[in-house]
């Protein structure tokens, strides 16, 4: 299987520069309001795709136990600093594109702001599926391609892309928009079933953003999400999928059971100290500080 590149956060100040002194308290709030109605009320063991510093996490507070996964493990540090180190989080650093854990382990997961650095979508969405449960929730956002901005530049010859083309479009290096119809293609391949779509920050336009109060905008915001039913003209797009089957009973493993090698796919490994081996392939993973790195072998 071929290796899609990653988009690497280590190191970044991505939380402080651009959600705390950013001025996105717009596009936060109104996430939080997609998340809320999109989300199962309460679940056993939720995974957190593109985890960061954890802006998200604490709103998964219907679920007994969260994996936070990054790819960046100095984004998964300012994540226990903001969330403690409780054994109700478990910390993993992972590609994607090659996730260390066990098949249909978790009841529900989570994708926001994410998406849109995958170089070969269909193959991490593939990676999600796998391990997940039947009639799992799966709650994706995406940038959308054929939001009411772009189609505008491309009418007036702003914008060489063609926001109606169903093929993602590489904006800047690591970062692609895409067609809602696409990814709705791509989940129902997955056997996803896509129960309900939303559209998200049909505001987000520094001249509002600084014109009218927040609070209003977060409300008009609210009101129009819905609409996602009918049509999505936003640049971001929440949708809840779900997998057939009945709903299993979902139970929480020890952390280190949860996970299989992304090199060969052995499961279990054998828990040694600090490392995690495989039985199979002998290659072993480094746990340090409370977080799990799969990123690449420690050894082997």
């Amino acid at each position: 299987m071929s290796q899609p590149p990653v988009c690497d956060y280590e190191g970044s100040d991505y939380q402080s520069s651009f959600w705390d002194q950013g001025e996105r308290e717009y596009e936060d709030r109104v996430e939080a309001i997609a998340l809320k109605r999109l989300l199962p009320v309460r679940g056993r063991l939720l995974l957190e795709l593109g985890a960061g510093a954890g802006r998200n996490t604490p709103r998964y507070a219907g679920f007994d136990c969260i994996v936070l996964v990054d790819y960046s493990r100095s984004q998964l540090q300012q994540a226990q600093r903001r969330l403690g180190t409780s054994d109700r989080y478990v910390f993993v650093a992972a590609d994607i594109y090659r996730l260390p854990f066990i098949a249909g382990v978790f009841d529900t997961a989570t994708m926001i702001r994410t998406l849109h650095h995958m170089a070969d979508a269909p193959q991490a969405l593939a990676q999600v599926r796998s391990a997940l449960a039947p009639h799992a929730t799966f709650i994706l956002e995406y940038a959308n391609k054929r939001n009411s901005k772009a189609i505008l530049r491309y009418l007036f010859g702003r914008q060489t892309w063609n926001p109606f083309n169903p093929e993602p479009v590489e904006f800047a290096r690591l970062n692609f928009d895409f067609h809602p119809r696409t990814v709705r293609r791509w989940l129902e391949a997955l056997s996803f079933e896509v129960e309900r779509t939303l559209t998200v920050s049909h505001f987000r336009a520094g001249l509002l953003k600084r014109t009218v109060p927040t609070s209003v905008l977060v409300s008009l915001d609210s009101l129009f999400q819905p609409t996602g039913a009918l049509w999505q003209l936003t640049p971001s797009v929440f949708v809840r999928a779900v997998l057939p089957g009945d709903s299993p009973a979902v139970e929480i493993p020890e952390s280190h059971a949860l996970f299989k090698c992304p090199e060969c796919g052995q499961a279990p490994l054998i828990q040694d100290g600090h490392l995690m081996r495989c039985p199979k392939c002998n290659r072993s993973y480094l746990e340090e500080d409370g977080i799990y790195d799969f990123r690449r072998p420690a050894s082997g």
